[in-house]
């Protein structure tokens, strides 16, 4: 069914679809519209989720962690200073090993004081231990939420995910989206039947006991071992998704990448003006291309390697400061992972669309004209550059 949605209509509609257990949510720009789009289907009958109203972001964390611990398919929804807030249940809610989704609307942390975009809150909870998937535009959010419990529920995964969208950019625009059926995405999604919860008489348990220093670690190391699975895991469900829906996803979007001399690494709505600016790139003959990051966490470290394998001169984005020597979160990883597969590529990491800074078409073919002088030797590669900064 074709229908016009902007992102944040399109994850409560997915919401509506799988109809989960529980959710409680605190509203906070710009993830308020989720809540209150799947309040106001609960209250219509369309939806029978049980929806928590919280006095904080920190207690809708607690409250999802204790309806998924109790035996429910829970959620929850925020954005920026509500994920800061939440930043103790973060870490509870992964090392309790407990398959619960984030709907996170991207936005920047304060301060000083910015509602729009940036990636600085799903950045800074990068080492949580939850899984992090991206969208570029609106149809890939709702389709990240459908497959989102399909991961995180698997029993070689049992992790938490953030389904995360650029903050007003996708969250707000409308675009022109394929809905599934919902009697499909039902069966598709299934019904949760968690092996352990504390309401099962039959096994008692404890969730979130303390841990001395000889279990910590394993527990750790668990949890590694989680995150590792959960790359296959996701590319399963990923071909499954693409057989009832004909939309097909991976780690990662190529795009005009198999022959390109110069690429862009970027994550989320700017690649959408990246493939702009290839198009008119290789109209004038320049072999131009695009590795858009859609899987964060667990990072696709050797695959990323393989697909840039033949690429002379690459720019890592990032929407996010990081304030350290390696440079930001996705440059920092990326170059490393070029690095273990002993790339020769040359890799410049560059900052991007903080606070919302625009990035236009424009933006992004001035950027590869610079990667053309790195890999003529007209120009030396500087590292850590703000794209778009005011003189």
């Amino acid at each position: 069914m074709r229908e016009r949605m902007s992102g944040n209509e399109a994850v409560a509609y997915a919401i509506k679809q799988v109809n989960p257990d529980v959710m409680p949510a605190f509203p906070i720009t710009p993830s308020t519209e989720i809540p209150q789009m799947v309040s106001t289907f609960i209250a219509n009958g369309e939806c029978d989720t049980e929806f928590i109203p919280v006095e904080s972001e920190h207690s809708s964390m607690s409250a999802t962690i204790g309806a998924s611990a109790a035996g429910a398919r829970a959620l929850t929804a925020t954005s920026s200073c509500g994920l800061a807030f939440m930043w103790e249940e973060l870490y509870i809610a992964a090392s309790d090993r407990l398959p619960l989704v984030l709907c996170l609307v991207n936005r920047a942390l304060t301060g000083p004081i910015n509602i729009n975009c940036d990636h600085s809150d799903s950045m800074g909870a990068r080492d949580s231990g939850w899984i992090q998937i991206y969208a570029e535009n609106n149809q890939e959010v709702y389709d990240n939420f459908l497959m989102s419990y399909r991961v995180t529920e698997h029993k070689d995964v049992m992790l938490p995910m953030m389904v995360c969208q650029d903050g007003f950019i996708t969250s707000h625009a409308v675009e022109n989206i394929e809905l599934m059926d919902t009697d499909v995405v039902k069966k598709f999604v299934g019904e949760y039947e968690p092996e352990n919860f504390l309401l099962n008489s039959a096994m008692p348990m404890a969730i979130g006991p303390y841990a001395t220093s000889p279990f910590y670690m394993e527990t750790k190391m668990n949890q590694r071992i989680a995150m590792k699975n959960a790359k296959k895991v996701i590319l399963d469900v990923c071909d499954e998704y693409a057989k009832i829906s004909g939309r097909q996803y991976g780690l990662f979007e190529e795009y005009r990448l198999d022959d390109a001399e110069y690429a862009v690494v970027i994550i989320g709505s700017a690649a959408g003006s990246v493939k702009d600016a290839i198009d008119n790139l290789r109209d004038k003959g320049i072999k131009a291309g695009l590795l858009k990051l859609r899987v964060f966490r667990p990072f696709p470290d050797e695959e990323i390697a393989e697909a840039l394998k033949n690429v002379k001169v690459c720019a890592i984005l990032d929407r996010s400061e990081a304030f350290s020597a390696t440079g930001g979160p996705v440059g920092a990883e990326v170059k490393a992972a070029l690095y273990d597969a002993k790339s020769t590529v040359t890799a410049i990491n560059y900052f991007y669309g903080i606070g919302g800074r625009d990035f236009t078409v424009e933006t992004a073919e001035n950027l590869f004209n610079e990667l053309i002088e790195v890999g003529n030797g007209t120009k030396e590669p500087e590292q850590f550059q703000y794209i778009g900064l005011r003189k």
